[in-house]
């Protein structure tokens, strides 16, 4: 028994949102190291890299949460599956807001609540990388 697989239900990630996806993920882990690092050896400059890369994240995931709010208008109605990618991007990006303001006072208040919110703000961010990769399978074409 051959089994079949719907192919018109799943559309191939466009490689410019497989890529912001993929950045984002990568500039918030660079964040929560930096944060990981200064909690470590109380080196200042870790936390200015911490800043940096969570203000590139959080442009990467701004132009990520505009795409996916146009693929949700354009999305069918019975897939509740984008507008949890939706609201997932979006969390990321306020308390991504959020952690940059944290980062953004002196270093030695930055800690604990900047790792906290980091390591946060990765795991959601991993957790959108997910949703929006799981379509792709061995195989198939764009």
């Amino acid at each position: 028994m051959d089994a079949t697989v719907d192919r018109s239900r799943q559309k191939p990630l466009h490689p410019v949102h497989a890529f912001l996806v993929s950045a984002t993920v990568t500039l918030f882990l660079g964040a929560l190291l930096s944060d990981i690092a200064y909690a470590t050896s109380y080196q200042v400059q870790w936390t200015n890299f911490a800043s940096w890369l969570i203000a590139a994240g959080l442009l990467f995931g701004g132009i990520l949460l505009v795409f996916a709010l146009i693929g949700l208008r354009h999305a069918d109605r019975r897939e509740g599956r984008y507008l949890l990618y939706g609201l997932i991007l979006l969390a990321i990006w306020l308390l991504g807001f959020i952690n940059a303001l944290v980062h953004a006072k002196d270093a030695w208040a930055v800690m604990p609540e900047g790792l906290i919110l980091s390591a946060i703000v990765l795991l959601l961010a991993c957790g959108a990388a997910w949703m929006a990769l799981s379509n792709l399978r061995m195989g198939d074409a764009p």
